[in-house]
């Protein structure tokens, strides 16, 4: 297991149940990996969080694959709160970064497991369509899971005081 920085700033960090909401409540993020010629590769990119992992889909082959490939290590952005104070040149933000490693998933009931889990995420209403699009798709499509070693979220001073006066 890697040792993980404690974040500068703690006082504006989230707690980690605050970081998990807004996994849950986000609809895309940024994968960060290790890409081709040693230069960061960093894609935005749906997803869903589950039991301590973030999944995703991804073609079978590719500049990511690839990247996973060479090396598991990764991380994921996620921006919950993004409002920018002209008159104050400041931004009232919240994020969350998650460090892991990512994996292809070989088994195809796992497979088939994730992908439902996505795709009940983003269609949920539409069971006929979605097993339709799995039917149509399956062979194509690759799944990806991050196992989170790390998360911090962090927010802006400002949402942070109001926190503490709310509380």
């Amino acid at each position: 297991m890697t040792d993980f920085r404690p974040m500068r700033r703690i006082r504006q960090q989230l707690p980690y149940d605050e970081c998990i909401e807004i996994l849950n409540r986000a609809t895309s993020g940024v994968l960060a990996l290790h890409g081709d010629n040693d230069y960061p590769y960093a894609l935005p990119i749906s997803f869903v969080y589950s039991d301590g992992c973030i999944y995703f889909h991804s073609a079978v082959e590719g500049h990511k694959i690839d990247a996973i490939r060479r090396d598991e290590r990764c991380s994921f952005c996620v921006i919950d709160a993004d409002d920018v104070q002209p008159a104050t040149f400041t931004t009232h933000f919240k994020s969350v970064i998650a460090f892991g490693r990512i994996q292809i998933i070989e088994d195809d009931d796992e497979r088939l497991r994730v992908l439902r889990l996505l795709g009940q995420r983003y269609s949920p209403n539409d069971h006929k369509g979605l097993q339709h699009e799995i039917d149509t798709l399956f062979s194509r499509v690759a799944m990806l899971c991050l196992r989170i070693e790390h998360i911090t979220g962090k927010e802006s001073k400002e949402l942070m005081q109001q926190r503490v006066h709310q509380g």
